[in-house]
């Protein structure tokens, strides 16, 4: 055996087979592209995507583990999400009144900073 490796028995394995699916169209409503990973509670994902968040509770994408999807801006791609096993409770991820894509403020220097710069005459 291959460190890694994994055998299954014969046929074809499906996986996910008893889960129910969700299809759902996303736009990226963002400025620069966006990628959700596989076991992402789906509702939770970057504010700047569009889609119904209310319905996506409860799944993520429908994708191979460890593989994710990358949203572009302005472009709707159509998902299938499936839904989480077990108890089904995702800790949150995103601040609901974030904005991931927004520019953040410039900090204002500190007293050390300002001392460690110095300008050209």
């Amino acid at each position: 055996m291959i460190p890694g490796e994994i055998r299954t028995g014969p046929g074809v394995l499906h996986i996910n087979a008893e889960s129910a699916v969700l299809p759902l169209t996303v736009v990226n409503d963002g400025d620069r592209p966006i990628q959700v990973g596989s076991h992402l509670h789906f509702s939770d994902a970057n504010p700047a995507l569009s889609f119904d968040r209310a319905a996506a509770r409860g799944f993520r994408l429908d994708i191979p583990s460890g593989t994710s999807l990358r949203f572009e801006p302005g472009v709707g791609v159509d998902v299938s999400l499936v839904e989480l096993r077990g108890r089904r409770h995702v800790p949150g991820i995103v601040l609901p009144a974030t904005r991931a894509t927004a520019p953040a403020a410039p900090a204002a220097p500190t007293p050390r900073t300002e001392d460690l710069v110095t300008w050209p005459s």
